[in-house]
């Protein structure tokens, strides 16, 4: 008598936000998906203490996307994505951060689905909410910021220029803080659309390595940020917030006392 052969039971595919690096910032969901997949795609930036929650038999993948280093192809890494599903794996793609914050969740879910394969996603904390919280400051404040805009500063290729003088108006003109992903790069070009619009004085902080333990941060103004970068050799991994919320970094750092809106941060306030 033949045997019948059968066809393996599809698998299935999550989109896990690591968060910042931090383990202990994971959701709950998020540490249950990590321990409970066979395959894991991991991402440059998510920390070893987060890759160590998976299952002792679960195969990890590394599958590093960083700016300005080699890198894994998007289109390779899609592939291996449905291959796995496909032959029946339980699957976590681990991203820094949350997926769908300049994770390219977005397009891996469009990819997935486009297969006929239905992804589940659990929300991490993104870098730039992660860092102001770590210096014990917020991103909106009824008296400083009415909201928060969140842009890219590492433009897609092929794509416009990111018009920074009209970013830095609408933040003026509407009192957003701005958080920059990715801008470490392009900082002085960054610097010098957003001083068109907004005040050198305006408070800026850039932060390294958010929740890890070797996470520094440097407090400064619009108008000396590229210099501060420079001089403290901060790089990638880094989020830079520029906005009137900024003064509470500064206020703690002077033991809590209150600065005037218009005030200039001097050197005497950088904090690392």
């Amino acid at each position: 008598m033949t045997a019948t052969p059968t066809t393996p039971k599809q698998g299935s595919c999550t989109l896990v936000g690591a968060g910042p690096g931090d383990p202990e910032l994971l959701t709950v969901k998020a540490a249950r998906a990590i321990a409970a997949a066979t395959v894991l795609l991991v991402d440059d930036l998510v920390s070893d203490a987060i890759v160590a929650l998976a299952s002792p038999q679960a195969r990890i993948v590394r599958v590093g996307k960083r700016g300005g280093c080699r890198s894994t192809p998007q289109a390779f890494i899609e592939r291996l994505m449905v291959a796995e599903v496909l032959a029946g794996e339980t699957v976590v793609r681990l991203k820094g951060g949350d997926p769908f914050i300049f994770g390219r969740g977005g397009e891996e879910v469009e990819m997935l689905r486009a297969a006929g394969i239905e992804p589940m996603v659990v929300s991490g904390i993104t870098a730039g909410l992660a860092g102001m919280t770590a210096l014990g400051a917020p991103l909106t404040h009824r008296a400083h910021a009415q909201g928060v805009l969140f842009i890219t500063g590492h433009q897609q290729p092929g794509s416009g220029a990111t018009d920074w003088p009209l970013l830095a108006a609408t933040a003026r003109d509407a009192h957003l803080t701005l958080v920059i992903y990715m801008g470490m790069a392009g900082c002085a070009h960054i610097q010098a659309g957003l001083l068109a619009a907004l005040p050198a004085h305006t408070p800026a902080v850039v932060i390294q390595h958010v929740s890890l333990p070797q996470q520094r941060h440097a407090l400064t103004t619009l108008g000396q940020l590229h210099a501060t970068v420079q001089r403290e050799q901060l790089g990638s991994p880094s989020v830079i917030v520029v906005g009137d919320v900024v003064r509470g970094v500064a206020a703690l750092g002077e033991g809590g006392g209150a600065m005037r809106a218009d005030a200039p941060l001097d050197q005497a306030q950088m904090s690392r």
